[in-house]
């Protein structure tokens, strides 16, 4: 009895003892350290893991703060520590799901190549893993389709991804997006040619009040049946086929191919870069416009002068071209060329 009464406290204080651990950081492992925690991993082998690192002392440390939570299910991902923390609050983290993610910013106009070659640079996905999963058109047929591949549907914006993000899954959360944002702009109009419309727009102008009437002088070109002569089409044509130089030249504008607007009637077969909202609410919503020309101001403004006919655009075009410096190389503003009417 006597026996009895010493061996409750000692158990008590070594309860105590070992609850209370859960509950002082860690101060073993370096500034900065990363854990890869993989789906089905039992709770003791990322209890082991995360000692083998040096995030908490002991791997038992898990398994009790999972005996206090049961309910709670640890979370497979990638986890980053950079202060020190007690097992309660690593366990707390990975219980959350808090693992540790790479923003991925996607500006309005990119095309499926300027993406894959900012997903390439995150070092997570490989540019060619991004542009195969890009040019299966599979997740957006249902809208769209003919749509020849995800371009278009790619919606610009901020992703969170971890490094078991694959290309698959990046192109779904970039669709899924899109599909958000489209329905909400509750459009009464065909998928595809409307986004392919939207592209133009996105590539064209980056002023907003210019959008809809951009949008509105091809849609005018559309219905008299006038060659859009868009340059941006001509270079992505030179890009699907890999000889983009930078700027375009006479063979580009020569050659033919489907996406070459200054050879063909009519939209391209489908978007040469992803529109934001803006762009795609413009193509939705056209401006009545007499216009059926533009080019680039050459003040530097960004802006475009608009223009009813060949003459008054060879004007506008004379007048970019003088306010350029003669070293400038030209850009891929001047819309359209005035020597092609």
């Amino acid at each position: 009895m006597r026996r009895l009464r010493w061996l409750v406290p000692i158990v008590l204080l070594i309860l105590a003892g070992l609850f209370g651990s859960l509950f002082i950081p860690s101060l073993a492992h370096s500034p900065e350290v990363y854990t890869d925690i993989d789906h089905g991993s039992s709770t003791r082998s990322i209890g082991d893991q995360l000692a083998a690192q040096r995030i908490v002392k002991f791997g038992w440390q898990i398994s009790l703060a999972r005996l206090l939570q049961p309910n709670r299910k640890l979370q497979a991902g990638e986890y980053r520590f950079v202060v020190p923390a007690s097992p309660w609050q690593v366990f707390d983290r990975i219980a959350r799901g808090d693992v540790n993610y790479y923003e991925l910013r996607i500006p309005e106009g990119y095309n499926l190549f300027d993406i894959a070659k900012a997903v390439g640079e995150q070092g997570i996905i490989s540019e060619a893993d991004f542009l195969k999963a890009a040019r299966n058109p599979k997740l957006i047929l249902d809208l769209a389709p003919a749509a020849p591949s995800l371009e278009g549907f790619l919606f610009p914006s901020t992703y969170r991804i971890t490094r078991s993000t694959s290309a698959d899954a990046l192109c779904a959360l970039m669709v899924a997006q899109f599909r958000r944002e489209w329905n909400a702009l509750q459009p009464k109009a065909p998928v595809l040619e409307t986004v392919t419309l939207a592209s133009l727009v996105e590539k064209e102008t980056s002023i907003p009040a210019e959008r809809p009437v951009v949008a509105g002088l091809y849609a005018k070109r559309l219905s008299i049946g006038m060659k859009l002569d868009a340059d941006p089409s001509t270079a992505y044509a030179a890009l699907l086929l890999g000889v983009w130089r930078g700027t375009i030249y006479r063979s580009d504008l020569d050659r033919e191919h489907p996406y070459n607007t200054y050879k063909t009637i009519g939209l391209p077969p489908g978007p040469i870069a992803n529109p934001g909202a803006a762009a795609l609410k413009a193509a939705l919503h056209p401006a009545p416009t007499d216009a059926l020309f533009f080019v680039a101001r050459g003040d530097g403004s960004g802006g475009h002068r608009f223009s009813k006919d060949a003459a008054a655009h060879n004007r506008a075009v004379a007048e970019y071209r003088r306010g350029q410096q003669k070293t400038a190389p030209p850009p891929l503003a001047l819309k359209p060329r005035p020597e092609s009417h």
